[in-house]
């Protein structure tokens, strides 16, 4: 194989690497409710203008608060949070994406005080009911979606107006991406290249 030849391999299996590690980057801003700093033990309450990413009703994010450990990160959020006015919980995220292009979403999710919690959810053209919490056990919710539009939005929405439920933490879209070679094959490469700058270098 020549130089030539390897060279494009390598150059290809780095692109598609590069392509793998940039559709792993989170699309969504604050995800894990971690911008908003409780102390440990506690709970806190704010408007979603002050939560970095995060548009809707109020916001209420845990620290440990009552025994709950966050899956993610230290600190968590509950999605029924005093909006004062009767109705039900909602908070949304917008975020930009590529018309036909795949995104994977994930989430993780818990009741507070019932197994009957539920809330509904939709990223793109992608909705479910979440109507299987356990108390005290967290759940992480996967699927995936096809872009229709420059702009997708992800949104969360009590089912009810109790102030009490819906636990969510660690929320992430990521791109979905192929890569053009093979991990064990772009190393290979890596190595061949590397191998030939050293040779070059030790017959100088």
């Amino acid at each position: 194989m020549g130089f030539k030849s390897v060279y494009t391999r390598v150059l290809g299996g780095l692109a598609g690497l590069l392509l793998a590690l940039n559709a792993q980057a989170n699309l969504i801003v604050n995800g894990g409710f971690e911008d908003n700093a409780v102390a440990s033990g506690n709970w806190a309450y704010f408007p979603s203008s002050s939560v970095n990413g995060w548009e809707g009703d109020n916001i209420e994010i845990w620290n440990n608060f009552g025994g709950v450990v966050a899956p993610e990160g230290k600190q968590h959020a509950e999605l029924n949070a005093h909006p004062f006015d009767g109705t039900v919980f909602s908070i949304y995220q917008n975020f930009a994406t590529v018309v036909g292009q795949t995104y994977d979403v994930s989430f993780y999710y818990s009741a507070r005080e019932s197994n009957n919690e539920q809330f509904s959810f939709s990223a793109g053209t992608l909705s479910a009911l979440l109507n299987d919490h356990v108390v005290g056990s967290w759940k992480q919710y996967t699927g995936s979606f096809v872009a229709t539009s420059i702009l997708s939005t992800i949104t969360f929405t009590s089912y009810d107006n109790s102030t009490v439920g819906n636990f969510l933490d660690d929320v992430v879209v990521t791109t979905r991406a192929h890569v053009i070679e093979s991990s064990p094959l772009v190393m290979f490469a890596i190595g061949l290249l590397g191998l030939f700058y050293s040779r070059k270098k030790l017959a100088k």
